[in-house]
């Protein structure tokens, strides 16, 4: 989503673009329980375990059942380039975000050498790209559904964000060392438990494929016992965030948080739409 802001001319068709990204969004997730049961009931567990994929197939079979091979040749096409604009999304903000945020503006703190950013973009997006072959290349030897790291995905994201995000919102004496306190503090913790779960290493065997279920075969050195370490490391975050609060001493200013307060309840006071 963060995506449709560099997309658009002005601030005010960003704010109607991300409208209609949340929408759209929502109404696919709500859809994917549909095809999910509708592929259970008409197409059969048995069927699509038994595919190419396993549960991955039960969108085309489910296509095929309904509208032969026209229909499943739409679904593919559809599938296809989703999965190509989501990896071009992906790859451009995580090295734009990396060149920017962290090179140009940490390592370097501001004087980045001309097209400094552009090629340190380039070698972080080919970075990315081996990392993800080389994953994809271990979930397929495990037999692994690789679908569940979208959960890890989103358990990441709240970790790190969802706290700051709220308390912003919600509470006046919220600091800047909660928040930084609330992001590190979750996004460290969140990465090392899945790294020291099954995801990882120490899954038991899969019946089906005979194989253990996680990224690393023989290899055994989680003691978290959870998949998903997001029951953790969210609450983890909220407490760090109110921690680092209290045990701050900057004073919050009440009259900035009453503008923010306003602002993003009513939009009244927000930044007229401008060209950029």
């Amino acid at each position: 989503m963060l995506m449709r802001f560099y997309t658009v001319p002005t601030a005010k068709d960003a704010r109607r673009s991300v409208v209609w990204a949340i929408w759209l969004i929502g109404i696919f997730y709500l859809f994917s329980l549909v095809i999910g049961y509708g592929a259970g009931a008409l197409v059969g567990p048995a069927e699509i375990l038994a595919a190419p994929g396993a549960v991955n197939s039960a969108a085309p079979l489910l296509a095929f059942e309904l509208g032969g091979t026209v229909l499943l040749g739409i679904i593919a096409g559809v599938a296809f380039a989703t999965i190509l604009a989501v990896v071009a999304g992906l790859t451009i903000t995580a090295s734009a975000s990396f060149a920017h945020d962290v090179y140009a503006s940490v390592i370097k703190r501001g004087k980045v050498p001309p097209n400094g950013e552009v090629r340190v973009a380039r070698i972080t997006a080919v970075v990315i790209g081996a990392v993800a072959i080389g994953l994809g290349i271990l979930a397929l030897q495990a037999g692994i559904n690789i679908a569940f790291l979208v959960a890890l995905a989103f358990a990441v994201a709240a970790s790190a964000n969802l706290p700051t995000i709220l308390y912003t919102l919600f509470w006046k004496d919220f600091t800047t060392q909660g928040a930084l306190w609330s992001i590190y503090g979750g996004l460290i913790a969140c990465i090392g438990l899945i790294i020291f779960s099954p995801v990882v290493s120490g899954a038991p065997v899969n019946e089906l494929t005979g194989k253990s279920t996680s990224l690393i075969q023989d290899v055994d050195f989680s003691w978290f016992p959870l998949n998903n370490p997001g029951l953790v490391s969210i609450p983890l975050s909220f407490f760090l965030g109110w921690l680092g609060s209290r045990l701050s001493k900057e004073r919050p200013d009440e009259l900035k948080n009453a503008e923010l307060e306003v602002r993003a309840f009513t939009g009244i006071g927000a930044e007229k739409a401008v060209q950029h």
